[in-house]
C-alpha cells in the first residue's frame, strides 16, 4: 500500500472517491497550488463571490517565481523565458485593472501600481513570448541576412537536384535532413562531380552528402546567430537590471497572483460544471439539500439533516449507505477548502471541523498481518488522539460478534462524543442502533427498499431503523429461492416478525413523507398563484398610472389652448377650451354623506392628538374645550367623541418628551406627502402643549424626505427657525425646530 507515503489530505481524498473531482478542479489553476487558502477564509470567500459576479478571461499558465526571485536577489541574469513569466503576470493584472471593476475586486486591483519599467520590457515580447526583433535594427538586419542565406541554400539544393552532371548519381531528388544538416542521397563515385561532407550512410548503401556551398552558407548563419545571441544577452542583462530594482513589486505580484489564481480557479471550475461555491459555517451543523457526490453520474440528490452528534444509517444492503456517508464527509471537506460542489446552496448548511477522519476500508491483508476487527480497533484508537473532528465509520460491526460489538461500540461512541467528535456510522446491527436510539443526540436514518420491484431506491428516511433485506439481496444476485427459503426457516419466525415491524414503521414513514410531498406541492402552487396575483396587481397599477398620465397630458393641452385663447382676448374660445379641458378630467368622486355627531357640554372629546372636555358650545357649531388647563376655541367638526373614535392604523411615528428638545417626531419610512401631514399635526399639538422647541427626525436616505421637511418648515407660520441637530442627536438626519 502507498497510503503511508500520502499526506492526510490525499488519504481522505482517496477514501471519499474525490480524486477525479479534485484533479479536474486543479486543472483550472494557472500554476500548481495547495488546496487550502491560507488566511481569513471569510475574506477569501467574499473575494471569490465578488469575482464570480463578473465576467473575465482565465489567466495564462505561469511558472513558479521562486528561482526567478532567487536569481534577481543574487544579481543573476534571467533568460527570456523567466522574464516572460513576469511579463505574463504583469500583463494579466494590467488587463484586470483596465476592466475598472467596482467593489472589493476594484479596490484590490487599485493596489497594483505598475512601474513604467515593466512597459519598457513588456513591449519586446509578443503575446506568445517571442522576442520582437523588429524593434532592434541590428537584429532585424541579422535576421534578413539569415533569411538570405537560407534562400541561397534552397536555391543551391534545387540547382543540384536538377543538374545533368549529378543526375546519374542521385538516388532521389529529395532534400534529406540528417543530424540537422540538409543532404542529398547519392551513389558511390559522386565525388567526381560533387564536393561536400559525408554525413552518413543509408540502409541501401547510399551516401548522405552535404554540399560545400551549403556548408559555407550554414557556417555564415552560425556566425550571425552568435551575434544575435550576444544582442539577446545584452537585452536579458538590461531587463534583469530593471527587474532587480523592482524586486519588492515582483514579490508582491507573485503573492497576489497566487491568491488570485486560487480565486479564479474556483470560480471558473464552478461555471464549467454548474456547481455551487460554498464555505464552511462556524458551527458543527450539517444540512444537505440536493447534494450529489461528484463521483456519481445520474445520482439521486441527497437530503440530510445532521444537526445531532451521531447519525446512524441502517437499511438495505447495496442501498447507498456507504455513499451517503462519503457524501456527508465529502461535502464538509469541499466546504472547508471552498471547492465547488453540486447542491442547493440556499437550503444547505455545512459546519466546520478541524479534522475529517474516515474508517471505511477493510484493514485486513497479508502485508498488515492483522485481522479485520483488530485493524478496526487500531484505527479507532487513533481517533481518540483528536478532538472536535468529523468521523465517518462504514460498517462499524465489521469483523466480530454483533452482540459484543454493540456494547463495545456504544461505549466507544459515547466517549468520542464527549471529545467533541461528530460521527456518521453505517451499520447492519439493529442491536447497536436500538442501544443508541434512546439518546437525544442520535439521529437515525434508513435506506428505503422497494418491495414491489424488489430493488433499493437509494433514498433515505429520517427517524427509523431499516431492515437489511439480506435474503432479498441474495435472491437478486443469483442465489436460488430454495436456499433463501431454507435460510429464512433457520433465521426464525420471531426475528422475521421483528423485521416486519421495522418495515411496517418504514412504510408508515414513507406514506407520511408522500403526504408531506403533496402538501408541499400545494403550498408551492399557492406561492406561484400569489406571485401571479402580485404581478397582475402591478400590471393593473401600471396601466392605471399610464391612463392617469395620459389624462393629465390631455388636460394640460386643453388648458394651454385656453391660455392661448385668453391671450387673444376671445371669451367664447376661452369657455370652449375650458369645457374641453374639464371633459378630459375624470368624474369627481361621490361625496360620502356626512354623519352629524351631537356634542354637549361636559363631553370628553379628542382634538387632533389631544383629549379635552367641552366647557362651552353654541349653535354656530363652535365649542370651547379645555386641554390640560388651556382653553381653545374650535369647530365641532374638528372634534371626535373619544368613545366612537375608530382605531387608526399603526405608524412609525414616535412622540416622546425629552428634557432638552421637548418633543420628538420620527418620520422615517413615510412618503413626503404623508410626512408633511404628520408634521403639521405634530407642530399644532406641540404649540397646544406649550413647547417652544422640538426635534424632527427624517433620516438621510435619498434626500427626498429631508428636502420635503425643509420646504415645509420654511413656509410654516409658527416656525421661527430650524437647523440641523447636533451629531449626538442625529446630525444631518434631524432638525431642531424653534416655535
Amino acid at each position: 500500500m502507498k497510503t503511508d507515503k500520502l499526506s492526510k489530505t490525499e488519504i481522505i481524498i482517496n477514501q471519499l472517491d474525490l480524486n477525479e473531482h479534485i484533479n479536474s478542479f486543479k486543472s483550472f489553476f494557472s500554476r500548481e497550488s495547495e488546496l487550502y487558502i491560507e488566511g481569513d477564509q471569510e475574506l477569501h470567500y467574499r473575494y471569490i463571490k465578488a469575482l464570480d459576479a463578473i465576467e473575465f478571461k482565465a489567466p495564462p499558465k505561469v511558472a513558479d517565481f521562486t528561482n526567478i526571485k532567487l536569481h534577481l536577489l543574487k544579481h543573476g541574469i534571467l533568460n527570456f523565458e523567466q522574464i516572460f513569466e513576469i511579463v505574463k503576470v504583469v500583463r494579466y493584472f494590467r488587463y484586470f485593472k483596465s476592466r475598472e471593476v467596482d467593489g472589493i475586486i476594484g479596490e484590490w486591483m487599485s493596489k497594483f501600481v505598475i512601474d513604467v519599467k515593466f512597459t519598457e520590457v513588456e513591449k519586446y515580447f509578443t503575446h506568445d513570448g517571442k522576442f520582437e526583433e523588429n524593434l532592434d535594427t541590428n537584429l532585424f538586419g541579422l535576421s534578413a541576412k539569415i533569411k538570405e542565406h537560407k534562400n541561397n541554400i534552397n536555391d543551391s539544393l534545387r540547382r543540384l537536384t536538377t543538374s545533368s552532371k549529378l543526375s546519374s548519381y542521385l538516388i532521389d531528388t529529395q532534400v534529406h535532413l540528417i543530424n540537422d544538416e540538409e543532404c542529398l542521397l547519392v551513389r558511390g563515385g559522386f565525388n567526381h562531380v560533387l564536393k561536400g561532407a559525408l554525413i552518413g550512410r543509408s540502409s541501401s548503401g547510399g551516401f548522405y552528402v552535404s554540399p560545400d556551398t551549403i556548408l559555407k552558407a550554414k557556417e555564415q548563419i552560425r556566425y550571425i546567430n552568435q551575434e544575435r545571441e550576444a544582442i539577446f544577452y545584452s537585452y536579458a542583462k538590461e531587463f534583469s537590471i530593471k527587474f532587480f530594482d523592482l524586486q519588492p513589486f515582483i514579490s508582491f505580484i507573485d503573492k497576489e497572483f497566487t491568491k488570485f489564481d486560487n480565486y479564479q480557479a474556483r470560480v471558473l471550475f464552478a461555471r464549467s460544471s454548474n456547481l455551487q461555491i460554498v464555505k464552511s459555517k462556524k458551527d458543527s451543523k450539517i444540512v444537505l439539500d440536493g447534494f450529489i457526490h461528484p463521483a456519481l453520474h445520474k445520482a439521486k440528490p441527497i437530503f440530510v439533516d445532521f444537526s445531532k452528534n451521531i447519525l446512524m444509517i441502517t437499511g438495505v444492503n447495496a442501498g447507498g449507505k456507504t455513499m451517503l456517508l462519503k457524501s456527508i464527509l465529502s461535502s464538509v471537506f469541499m466546504a472547508k477548502y471552498i471547492i465547488p460542489m453540486k447542491l442547493n446552496e440556499n437550503n444547505s448548511h455545512i459546519g466546520s471541523f478541524k479534522n475529517i477522519l474516515a474508517i471505511i476500508d477493510d484493514p485486513q491483508n497479508v502485508k498488515n498481518d492483522i485481522s479485520t476487527f483488530a485493524g478496526r480497533m487500531q484505527e479507532f484508537s487513533k481517533i481518540f488522539d483528536y478532538n472536535n473532528s468529523l468521523v465517518g465509520v462504514d460498517e462499524i460491526e465489521l469483523g466480530t460478534d454483533s452482540d459484543e460489538a454493540a456494547a463495545l461500540f456504544k461505549v466507544m461512541l459515547s466517549e468520542l462524543i464527549q471529545r467533541g467528535h461528530k460521527i456518521v456510522v453505517t451499520t447492519h446491527h439493529k442491536r447497536l442502533a436500538a442501544l443508541m436510539a434512546d439518546r437525544d443526540d442520535v439521529e437515525l436514518m434508513a435506506a428505503i427498499y422497494d418491495e414491489t420491484n424488489r430493488t433499493p431506491t437509494y433514498e433515505f428516511i429520517h427517524g427509523i431503523i431499516g431492515k437489511s433485506y439480506a435474503f432479498e439481496t441474495a435472491s437478486r444476485y443469483g442465489i436460488s429461492n430454495k436456499i433463501v427459503s431454507e435460510a429464512k426457516k433457520v433465521y426464525g419466525d420471531n426475528s422475521e416478525k421483528l423485521n416486519i415491524l421495522i418495515e411496517r414503521g418504514s412504510q408508515l414513514e414513507r406514506e407520511l413523507r408522500q403526504k408531506h410531498k403533496v402538501v408541499d406541492e400545494r403550498i408551492e402552487k399557492l406561492k406561484i398563484q400569489e406571485l401571479e396575483l402580485k404581478e397582475q396587481r402591478q400590471r393593473d397599477f401600471d396601466e392605471l398610472q399610464k391612463q392617469k398620465d395620459s389624462l393629465i397630458h390631455s388636460y394640460e393641452i386643453a388648458i394651454n389652448e385656453a391660455k392661448s385663447a385668453a391671450k387673444a382676448g376671445d371669451i367664447k374660445a376661452i369657455h370652449r377650451a375650458m369645457d374641453k379641458a374639464n371633459k378630459k378630467l375624470p368624474p369627481p368622486p361621490k361625496e360620502q354623506p356626512k354623519v352629524d355627531v351631537a356634542f354637549k357640554m361636559g363631553d370628553v372629546v379628542k382634538y387632533h392628538a389631544q383629549k379635552g372636555t367641552i366647557v362651552a358650545i353654541n349653535d354656530k357649531k363652535d365649542a370651547i374645550i379645555e386641554i390640560d388647563g388651556m382653553r381653545v376655541r374650535v369647530k365641532t367638526t374638528q372634534l371626535k367623541h373619544t368613545k366612537i373614535v375608530s382605531c387608526k392604523p399603526n405608524t412609525d411615528i414616535k412622540v416622546s418628551v425629552e428634557k432638552r428638545a421637548g418633543l420628538k417626531c420620527d418620520l422615517h419610512g413615510l412618503r413626503a406627502d404623508e410626512a408633511t401631514e404628520v408634521l403639521d399635526k405634530f407642530l399644532s399639538d406641540a404649540l397646544l402643549a406649550g413647547w417652544d422647541e422640538v426635534i424632527v427626525y427624517h433620516g438621510i436616505g435619498t434626500g427626498k424626505l429631508s428636502y420635503a421637511v425643509k420646504n415645509f418648515l420654511s413656509v410654516h407660520p409658527s416656525v421661527k427657525k430650524f437647523e440641523d441637530a447636533p451629531q449626538s442627536m442625529g446630525g444631518f438626519g434631524a432638525k431642531i425646530v424653534s416655535l
